[in-house]
């Protein structure tokens, strides 16, 4: 599946609960190093979500501090490593729709 298919997806759930297509894509920046101008070609061409992921600049490594539940599954439990990948961005999106801040979402030092 086309990452382009499901960006629409996660901005939209962002967008229903007030929030904006930025913080999606600043969402995108923080969890795997692609500027502004990558993601944008990204959803141009098309490229596929292991794609997307495999190619990712620098993924970050406090996506690890990412914890909860995301379709009933703890994302820390997900062995596989391209599902562990997205259910961290699922996870985020999520935190996103619920109104937290983006310092908190970003695992941002106090």
């Amino acid at each position: 599946m086309s990452f382009a298919r499901v960006y629409p997806c996660y901005v939209a759930k962002a967008q229903k609960k007030g929030r904006s297509k930025e913080e999606v894509d600043q969402i995108l920046t923080w969890l795997t190093g692609y500027n502004q101008s990558q993601i944008d070609e990204i959803l141009v061409t098309g490229s596929d979500i292991e794609t997307f992921f495999s190619n990712a600049p620098r993924m970050n490594p406090n996506r690890e501090l990412i914890q909860g539940v995301v379709c009933g599954v703890r994302v820390q439990e997900v062995q596989e490593p391209l599902m562990r990948e997205i259910r961290y961005l699922d996870k985020l999106i999520d935190e996103l729709a619920k109104g937290k801040s983006m310092v908190k979402i970003l695992r941002e030092p106090k």
